[in-house]
């Protein structure tokens, strides 16, 4: 990390962490964070549902919820970027505060509710995306729709035209009962819906599952069924959870979604088990807790395909990310493997 980013990591960390999220945001808008560029090389590309990705580090979701910052983001050293959620209708989220640093346990805990502009709005922005970049849109429901299996269909049918994938989020633990749609059969209807969307688009784009870690054995078993057989071209393990073992920070009680550091064991495990119950048919985008090339590269060897990373940005600024994709070429390059995809799934 760079003198002038560690300056600007302890500038945002004096303010709560949703006035220091928006003004990352802002100095992103005003080209005041690093700027990688393409980070590239034979070992990294990467082909993930038939998208090209000049490597396998991507952005989750929640970072850039409204895709207001896309054209930074895109020369900042991610393979991909995924924006949102995004709700057919714009909702304000869970009241304040939602967002708490644990800088003791490198973590963060969200309880943001899915506060977005709405999918109109964000269809908007996409329209002007950069065309050079791979980016998803994940997808999610309004906490007053009296139909929320519909919402997902709904946001993709509106904003798919200015997308490379999408992503059906049924695993936040901040939107009362969402995790409910992720039982064998209302997701198998809520998936239909969504394919059935897709199929019927001029241009039809991956579709992507996202899962909680906080599943059962049976639970991840009927994912793996589902995601089988419903037509979706790759799943995402894991969004935050709720389990709070080992926590030292004072905020370690608040109510939400931890994600961070101490997610990554949990997270990596459920997706080392998802990737042997799915027998590698499908891939998998691991996320939890990466914050460094080692990281990254033991999601891979438990069956990722592509990682993404988010709350690690909060404590080590942007310009980790090329810093886990050369660290991951060296890696792999020390293993013997001449792609990603050599990798994948040797330690599950």
């Amino acid at each position: 990390m760079s003198l002038l980013e560690q300056a600007g990591l302890r500038l945002l960390h004096r303010f709560d962490p949703e006035t220091a999220h928006g003004m990352a945001l802002t100095a992103l808008r005003f080209g005041l964070s690093p700027t990688a560029g393409t980070v590239t090389s034979t070992r990294l590309r990467t082909n993930l549902a038939g998208m090209a990705l000049a490597n396998p580090v991507g952005l989750a979701a929640g970072f850039d919820k409204n895709a207001t910052a896309l054209r930074p983001l895109s020369r900042s050293g991610f393979g991909f970027i995924e924006v949102g959620a995004a709700t057919p209708r714009p909702q304000p989220g869970n009241p304040k505060p939602r967002l708490f640093r644990l800088s003791e346990d490198r973590a963060v805990i969200n309880r943001f509710g899915f506060n977005n502009d709405g999918m109109q709005a964000i269809a908007a922005r996409l329209s002007e995306r950069p065309r050079d970049a791979i980016i998803g849109l994940n997808l999610g429901a309004n906490k007053d729709s009296e139909n929320r299996a519909a919402d997902f269909a709904t946001v993709l049918a509106t904003c798919a035209a200015h997308l490379d994938f999408a992503t059906v989020n049924v695993s936040s633990p901040n939107t009362e009962k969402l995790r409910d749609l992720q039982g064998k059969d209302a997701l198998s209807a809520l998936l239909a819906g969504v394919m059935s969307t897709n199929a019927a688009l001029d241009r039809p784009i991956p579709i992507f599952l996202k899962i909680a870690p906080d599943l059962t054995d049976a639970e991840i078993a009927d994912v793996a069924e589902v995601a089988l057989i419903s037509g979706i071209d790759g799943l995402i393990a894991t969004n935050t959870t709720l389990d709070r073992r080992g926590l030292t920070s004072a905020h370690r009680d608040e109510k939400g979604g931890l994600s961070g550091q101490p997610l990554f064991e949990k997270s990596t495990r459920v997706l080392a088990q998802l990737y042997r119950a799915i027998e590698g048919k499908l891939p998998i985008i691991g996320v939890g807790g990466v914050a460094s090339a080692e990281d990254a590269y033991a999601k891979i060897k438990a069956g990722a395909s592509a990682v993404q990373l988010y709350s690690a940005l909060v404590y080590h600024g942007l310009g980790l990310v090329p810093q886990i994709a050369e660290g991951l070429d060296a890696l792999l390059k020390r293993d013997g493997y001449a792609t990603v995809a050599e990798a994948v799934g040797t330690g599950a």
